[in-house]
């Protein structure tokens, strides 16, 4: 066999090869992301205002009543807040962080939501029941939907629909948004606590606390497609960006159940920490579920995959609402106990083959009881 001349290995090399290995391992540097994420303080009466390129509270923009919704503008660098008492709905530009122009077409509203086509706010309001359409050009009430009975909580579909539920008459009004007219009434049967459309439309899911349930009926012709029962009362919905799984937690067990929409039935429940609340699921590979453990001020991290828990993130006191940044590389996590935004980094979750703590990236105050969020973009 033919020798090979070797040359001989220098030390500057052998002393750079560990350096050179840990490099290769070492996670990529976080990149700052360039916009703010605007946070509805309800005890505190305030907007506050996060710098999501220095995770910084920028500023407190002060209000007259106690927001607890915070929508972005589908178009322009603004957000929208909704103070429910007084029913009045709020402007701020994401460019100045000043208060604009206000819209009030009732004394208490529920929620609000942003129309399918981008052009108004849809404001639900408890008085008078109604549910009124606040074009965005104007911020003027215009179209009103009146009521039978006080409403709880509405969803809008993308075939300019509305679902909205009222539990004083456990039915479940199907109204036009194009008309601005009821379509028909459903009988829910059991009191209606919280309404979704499936992603086509076509289905509408409404989960029923008292009866542990969840109802899956057709839009169309208001009929009872399926009733599920269910483990726990159902509280908070999460779908993945398919629509093709629905996430529930609630009161009842310390899991997460899974239903499959489209095939109507239960697929399976899966532990989910201590007390599951608020959820939501990143648009990555793999995808996942972050769920609010509220008792634990944690986060506990699934894969939706494999559907196995894959990390534990603690967090503030009491977390609830969950905004992944557009971009999907973080998590803001609103503590209302402790008045924190916990960021978590969502790559720090990848490559977990088995259950153990991650790591926070950073917690910045932001008010008193923070309950909402919404991120703007700037460039």
């Amino acid at each position: 066999m033919e020798n090979v001349a070797r040359g001989p290995i220098s030390r500057r090399i052998l002393l750079l090869s560990p350096a050179l290995a840990l490099a290769a391992c070492r996670k990529p540097k976080a990149t700052r992301f360039p916009g703010y994420c605007f946070v509805a303080n309800q005890d505190g009466r305030s907007v506050g205002v996060v710098d999501l390129s220095s995770f910084r509270l920028r500023k407190q923009i002060h209000l007259d009543a106690a927001p607890t919704v915070v929508l972005r503008h589908p178009q322009r660098p603004m957000v929208f807040v909704l103070a429910p008492q007084g029913g009045t709905v709020y402007e701020i530009d994401a460019v100045s962080l000043e208060t604009g122009r206000t819209a009030r077409a009732g004394s208490q509203a529920v929620d609000m939501q942003v129309s399918p086509r981008g052009d108004a706010l849809w404001v639900l309001y408890r008085d008078p029941p109604a549910l009124v359409e606040v074009p965005l050009d104007s911020l003027r009430p215009a179209r009103r939907i009146r009521l039978s009975a006080p409403p709880d909580g509405f969803d809008l579909s993308g075939d300019n629909q509305a679902a909205i539920a009222s539990r004083q008459e456990r039915r479940i009004a199907i109204a036009s948004l194009t008309g601005a007219a009821i379509e028909r009434t459903i009988a829910a049967g059991a009191e209606p606590s919280i309404v979704r459309f499936q992603s086509d439309g076509k289905q509408l899911i409404a989960g029923s606390r008292p009866e542990r349930s969840v109802t899956i009926f057709d839009v169309s012709t208001g009929k009872t497609v399926v009733r599920l029962p269910l483990p726990l009362e159902p509280r908070h919905f999460c779908f993945t960006p398919d629509g093709g799984q629905l996430f529930i937690s609630g009161d009842g067990i310390d899991a997460v159940v899974i239903v499959y929409p489209y095939q109507t039935e239960v697929e399976e429940t899966i532990l989910a920490g201590h007390a599951p609340g608020v959820m939501a699921i990143t648009d990555t590979s793999p995808s996942y579920l972050l769920v609010a453990n509220t008792e634990t001020s944690s986060v506990m991290v699934l894969d939706v995959d494999t559907r196995k828990l894959v990390a534990q993130v603690e967090v503030g006191r009491q977390p609830g609402c969950i905004v992944v940044t557009p971009d999907n590389q973080y998590a803001l996590v609103l503590d209302e106990q402790s008045g924190d935004l916990a960021v978590i980094r969502i790559f720090s979750l990848a490559a977990r083959y088995r259950y153990k703590p991650a790591p926070l990236f950073t917690l910045i105050p932001v008010g008193e009881r923070p309950v909402s969020a919404a991120v703007v973009a700037l460039s």
